[in-house]
């Protein structure tokens, strides 16, 4: 008895962590803080859900609390029997017809929410079509109109709705910028079309949602959110050509020798691997690694290491073509050399 006693004493302070952790996460990968347009709408249905969950279950207990205190036993009392309402055809109306009026005011605007997150924008003029591809385990984005193409770091101006094309490369994936709005499956041979908003100049995370193979946790992105005239500019420095200090030129013919084939590094080239135009701009390695020197030379020794179960093979010494050491720095070296003018 002293045991359960004691381990009494802890639930407050347990309720003192709940609190404190409630309040620990990202405010750019939050389906709480929406962002946009279809985020609010979404929103705007979990609270009215919650709202009609939290009515029914407050209207629950204080029946069954006026039931427990109305017809409780007094002393003296042989027995008390409430009042029977069995066939009373008005009480079965009412309890009937409540739940059927709560069920079409949950109903009635998912459904229409729903329909308007689906439309299909792709031939809308003020709109932005973008074609979604994942692969294991990064994320491929082309913009048809614009005439570019670019991977794990998507580039969208704010105030204008994204109109998106999404189909998977290999096995199924989820597509999900929650401070944007909700998930959407990519399916190999399939295209699911939705579209997003951002009202604001911002960086969000996107995730992939689906369970889709050892790296899942790890297949992230980036939505940047820019004003127009600033998403013009990264549209004309991504249709620049980089230029190649003479320096790096050892280092881009050992890209060519081991890298092309799978690795594009022009504005509309798509390949096996992600398309490195602007590489060296990218805050980020793989996705997931801090952009510098040493994690480079980490992903490319042994990516394995880094992303189990990714389709890039490794150029250390355990590799099918390892590199030498100054081999790796010249590639390194050139691979920094492709910024965004």
């Amino acid at each position: 008895m002293n045991r359960w006693q004691n381990l009494w004493r802890f639930i407050p302070l347990f309720g003192l962590m709940m609190m404190l952790l409630t309040g620990c996460g990202d405010e750019t990968i939050s389906a709480l803080k929406p962002r946009g347009p279809v985020a609010r709408d979404q929103l705007f249905l979990m609270k009215l859900s919650f709202g009609i969950m939290l009515l029914v279950v407050v209207v629950v207990f204080l029946i069954y609390i006026y039931v427990l205190v109305r017809f409780r036993k007094k002393k003296g009392d042989k027995d008390i029997v409430p009042k029977q309402v069995e066939g009373n055809h008005t009480l079965e109306i009412i309890w009937t017809v409540i739940p059927i009026i709560l069920l079409l005011i949950l109903a009635v605007p998912t459904v229409q929410y729903t329909f308007k997150a689906l439309e299909d924008h792709r031939e809308n003029k003020d709109a932005l079509h973008v074609k979604v591809t994942a692969h294991a385990f990064w994320w491929q984005f082309e913009y048809p109109s614009l005439g570019i193409s670019t991977a794990q770091d998507l580039v969208i101006p704010t105030n204008k709705k994204i109109a998106f094309e999404l189909t998977a490369a290999d096995v199924k994936h989820s597509f999900w910028v929650p401070s944007l709005g909700g998930k959407m499956d990519t399916n190999p041979g399939l295209t699911n079309v939705f579209y997003l908003q951002a009202d604001e100049v911002d960086t969000f995370k996107g995730k992939c949602a689906e369970l889709c193979g050892a790296s899942h946790s790890l297949m992230d992105f980036k939505v940047k959110s820019m004003d127009s005239a600033a998403f013009d500019q990264w549209v004309a420095k991504m249709k620049t050509p980089a230029v190649i200090p003479a320096d790096a030129r050892a280092g881009e013919q050992v890209f060519k020798d081991n890298c092309l084939s799978c690795h594009a590094v022009n504005a509309q080239g798509l390949g096996a691997g992600p398309n490195l135009n602007g590489f060296a701009s990218r805050e980020l390695v793989a996705g997931i690694l801090p952009h510098n020197d040493a994690k480079l030379k980490e992903w490319i020794t042994d990516p394995q290491s880094v992303k189990p179960g990714a389709q890039m093979p490794a150029f250390g010494p355990t590799g099918p073509k390892p590199l030498q050491d100054q081999q790796l720095n010249d590639l390194v070296k050139y691979l920094n050399s492709l910024k965004l003018k």
